[in-house]
């Protein structure tokens, strides 16, 4: 069994911890793309914490895209976590709040400034459709509209530089997403119908501005909630 170089393991936040450990471990070169990480019982005894917690850890790594478990076959480092260091800095700031939604405020106001310069026009139209299931959907979850409406918007600024961080754009997405704890379905589509006519226009001035609107009504809603707890 290999025996890694670690500190020991608090238990205030150990899930958190651990993930930390990990990634620890790949920024210092102990662990590497492709290495397999040994069975959970033995990372359980290495790290001292309970399965529910390692299980909590994997889970977190394999929604950042760090690690893959294969059914029977192990869990491995992905290959390519080296040419993505932003989910590795996500992983280690995934419960700072604040930090995660500057973060992703600071890759959407990009994004949709370049977008209003190349979205095509089949793309306003699935932007216009998500806009409407919200309104068909106002009294539902609409989280999974909403992620896509602004997944297109990335996706339509097509860099080849950037696509390595929409994946991390849209963990932070769903971060913020599960910090919600009221849907404002009229809010979201006025702001939704805002950044899409912006966008319809080709103005990247006015789309900044929406997106900037919205976003920012996003943050303070969650940190309102967030600091009282």
């Amino acid at each position: 069994m290999q025996e890694y170089k670690m500190d020991t393991i608090r238990r205030s936040t150990l899930s958190q911890q651990v993930l930390e450990q990990i990634v620890h471990l790949l920024m210092s070169g102990q662990l590497k793309p492709g290495d397999k990480l040994p069975a959970e019982m033995s990372l359980m005894k290495q790290f001292d914490v309970s399965r529910p917690v390692l299980r909590e850890a994997l889970s977190s790594l394999e929604t950042l895209e760090i690690i893959t478990r294969r059914p029977r076959g192990g869990t491995f480092i992905n290959n390519k976590v080296g040419s993505n260091p932003f989910n590795v800095m996500l992983a280690l700031s995934i419960n700072n709040v604040p930090a995660i939604i500057e973060a992703r405020m600071a890759l959407e106001l990009g994004l949709v400034t370049i977008a209003a310069e190349k979205i095509t026009d089949d793309q306003l139209e699935r932007l216009r459709e998500t806009i409407d299931s919200i309104q068909e959907n106002a009294d539902g979850d609409y989280g999974r509209l909403d992620k896509e409406f602004h997944r297109i918007i990335a996706q339509s600024a097509d860099n080849p530089v950037v696509e390595g961080m929409i994946d991390s754009l849209l963990v932070t997405h769903e971060k913020t997403d599960s910090l919600i704890s009221y849907r404002e379905p009229e809010i979201t589509i006025e702001h939704h119908i805002a950044i899409y006519e912006a966008l319809k226009r080709r103005d990247p001035f006015e789309s900044f501005t929406q997106m900037y609107k919205h976003l920012s009504y996003v943050r303070n809603k969650i940190l309102k909630d967030y600091e009282k707890k």
